[in-house]
């Protein structure tokens, strides 16, 4: 079943039981994902719905941040709770082992000893984390591999 599929039926039972947070969530995930299937004029591949889901999810905690900046406190809860359905759709997040043996075994692969070659080690382990790992947190944790 198709991500666009999932999240149709989920918007359908948020709509039956009535919960219009989580049908404003899903409504705004299945217009981001129907926009870019419509610009590039073909269904998505699983790794083009996730780098939606990525942009959505960072969207809604840049708002928010706006929100709580603004000593919105109502506005936060609310979005916060949005951006948990959102989170419903992500894969399963590395735990620090998972991730620090990708990083280990990049590291080798490559032959990485100093930090000029971070690029390189970063260029290998991003496409194994995508969307299960933080980018700053594989940054920061491969920099204090090589240094």
């Amino acid at each position: 079943m198709s991500l666009v599929a999932q999240i149709e039926g989920e918007l359908t039972e948020a709509m039956r039981a009535g919960d219009a947070l989580r049908r404003d969530a899903l409504r705004l995930l299945l217009s981001a994902l129907r926009s870019a299937e419509k610009e590039l004029q073909r269904p998505l591949h699983d790794d083009e719905e996730l780098q939606v889901l990525q942009r959505e999810r960072k969207r809604q905690r840049e708002t928010v941040e706006t929100y709580r900046t603004g000593g919105r406190e109502a506005e936060v809860a609310e979005e916060e709770r949005k951006a948990a359905v959102i989170e419903e759709f992500m894969p399963e997040p590395l735990s620090e082992e998972e991730l620090e043996e990708i990083v280990d075994s990049a590291i080798a692969e490559v032959g990485a000893t100093s930090m000029g070659e971070l690029g390189r080690v970063m260029a290998d382990v991003m496409p194994q984390v995508a969307g299960r790992a933080d980018g700053s947190a594989v940054s920061q944790l491969v920099r204090e591999k090589l240094a």
